[in-house]
């Protein structure tokens, strides 16, 4: 279909009035296809611009939601993308002066849609029929919706700061320590509980209105399907699921004001929905007729698709902020700092968050004149490590893990007047390698097994400097990921486990490039930077 036909379908999106419970029947759909069998090798890099007629049948449509932009593309089964197949639609969250980062409910439905409808023609026109279409999109977030199944708020997402005052609230009624060893989350404005005492103290009227709470990936399921169900994956990021019982927490849920009435059921990530409403089954087409399965959270379905798939291999994301994630058994107790948030049912994450990646890259070049930090490899290459004097508190954007500060700010100690704006640089990009060896230390504890760590964001993956210093400081090999959509992937491959067509995660060549290895003589340095870092940490940050 051309331009003509694609405006045509935003509209009526646009115009979508899908009735309570209209279509929605949820069935298992564990369908059994004869398995094909992934390249076992873990390291070998392989094109990822395959052609069509290499694909290996059967084919799921992944669509992805992000912060910035939605986007669809077709797998198959050996986690190959077909490029022709891919759709993606930007979107800017909006921003208010008190602290507010909210998307459009409906705008998202829409831009999901015409992606969906996009992929669904490149797939046609190759005369390809998909068997699933599977769902990543960003934890954290949170809608009220009335009876009608619509949207009477934003998406709030996990930037929303709005939220802090409740965060004081929360832990003067409750154990913070005693609902982290349970839901794996602290008290923070990213989670549930702070937005929803917030909203029911500046928008009492429209909490009343409101007659479910959801993630924007339930939502779609409610508008397509009519049914509500939430997935493990989502439920894990909200801070109010409980891990040991496997379900809402009773605390945490009463201390919002609300019952599990007003929460979506939990359903199995292989339990799919099936039959979307009469009003969009001719813009999905061929996707009408698959099973869809429930949305996992992005950062699950990224450390999938890059390779983080067992316990000794983890994961360091740098995009606009950082995560450093790794795979453990569901009932792993977190130690305090740390998250852990489910992948599916029978698999954890255990990891971190740092509010302050690319961002602090794009702020020194902007502002301290260091000019593309990335474009001078060769110059941050001949500096000695740790050996400009300086000492960075990266936090731009306030503190997440290991301590949640989210009022914390960023300072630069030991200015001289021999300082250069490259030495700036160098000390801000070590900055984060320190926080993110803290990070791993914390892991450690409890999941002592990481061998190796794989790099991904285009961020990191932009700068070999950046990726050895990492290695120096943890102490372990970092490995360059290939993967450019490695969230979409990661939900691609685990659809492909519920359909039982993959027999396993670990078969799946996951194209990893470049090995950067750990050097003892500049990892000591960086200890002693380190060092230096953590001191004045102490003096400054946490003071």
């Amino acid at each position: 279909m051309g331009d003509r036909g694609t405006r045509q379908l935003v509209v009526g999106a646009a115009d979508m009035r899908i009735a309570k419970g209209l279509g929605g029947v949820r069935a298992n759909h564990l369908l059994r296809r004869k398995q094909c069998r992934p390249d076992p090798s873990p390291h070998t890099l392989r094109p990822l611009e395959s052609r069509m007629e290499h694909l290996a049948s059967p084919v799921v449509v992944a669509l992805d939601i992000g912060t910035s932009s939605s986007r669809s593309v077709a797998y198959d089964c050996t986690g190959e993308m077909l490029p022709s197949s891919l759709a993606s639609l930007p979107h800017d969250v909006r921003t208010t002066a008190d602290g507010g980062a909210e998307l459009d409910a409906e705008a998202l439905l829409e831009e999901s849609l015409t992606c969906l409808h996009r992929t669904e023609a490149a797939l046609r026109e190759a005369g390809i029929r998909p068997a699933a279409v599977c769902v990543s999109t960003f934890w954290h977030s949170l809608l009220g919706v009335d009876g009608a199944s619509r949207a009477v708020t934003p998406v709030y997402m996990w930037a929303d700061t709005r939220g802090a005052k409740q965060v004081g609230q929360l832990r003067a009624l409750l154990d913070e320590a005693e609902c982290h060893r349970r839901t794996g989350c602290v008290f923070h404005t990213s989670y549930l509980p702070a937005k929803l005492l917030w909203l029911r103290a500046t928008s009492p009227e429209t909490c009343r209105s409101v007659r479910w709470w959801m993630s924007l990936g339930e939502y779609l399921a409610v508008r397509l399907f009519g049914e509500r169900g939430c997935s493990y994956s989502m439920a894990s990021g909200t801070g109010i699921f409980n891990h040991r019982t496997s379900d809402w927490d009773a605390q945490l849920v009463e201390a919002c004001g609300l019952t599990t009435r007003h929460l979506s059921p939990l359903v199995d990530e292989r339990t799919a929905f099936a039959g979307p409403g009469t009003e969009i089954r001719s813009a999905l087409g061929w996707l009408a007729d698959v099973p869809w399965y429930p949305a996992l959270g992005d950062g699950a379905c990224s450390n999938v698709g890059s390779g983080g798939v067992t316990p000794e291999r983890a994961t360091l994301m740098i995009g606009t902020s950082g995560a450093i994630r790794v795979l453990c058994e569901p009932a792993l107790e977190p130690p305090w700092g740390v998250w852990k948030y489910h992948v599916d049912r029978r698999r954890c994450l255990l990891g971190g968050a740092l509010s302050n990646g690319g961002n602090l890259v794009h702020w020194l070049s902007q502002t301290l004149n260091t000019g593309d930090v990335l474009a001078r490899e060769a110059e941050l290459r001949a500096l000695p490590p740790a050996g400009h004097g300086l000492t960075v508190l990266p936090f731009l954007a306030g503190e997440r893990s290991p301590n949640w500060r989210p009022g914390a700010t960023g300072a630069i100690l030991g200015l001289r007047l021999h300082t250069q704006p490259l030495h700036l640089a160098q000390a801000a990009l070590e900055a984060v390698a320190y926080r993110f060896a803290l990070l791993a230390e914390l892991m450690n504890r409890a999941a002592p097994g990481v061998r190796e760590y794989v790099a991904s964001g285009a961020v990191l993956l932009g700068s070999p400097y950046w990726m050895q210093m990492l290695a120096d400081t943890l102490g372990k090999p970092v490995i360059e990921s290939t993967i450019p959509e490695a969230s979409s992937r990661g939900a691609a491959l685990l659809a492909f486990e519920a359909l039982g067509t993959l027999p396993s995660l670990t078969a799946v060549d996951f194209g990893f490039g470049s090995t950067y290895r750990p050097d003892p003589e500049r990892g000591a340095l960086y200890a002693a930077g380190r060092r230096r870092h953590q001191a004045a940490y102490q003096l400054l940050a946490a003071g």
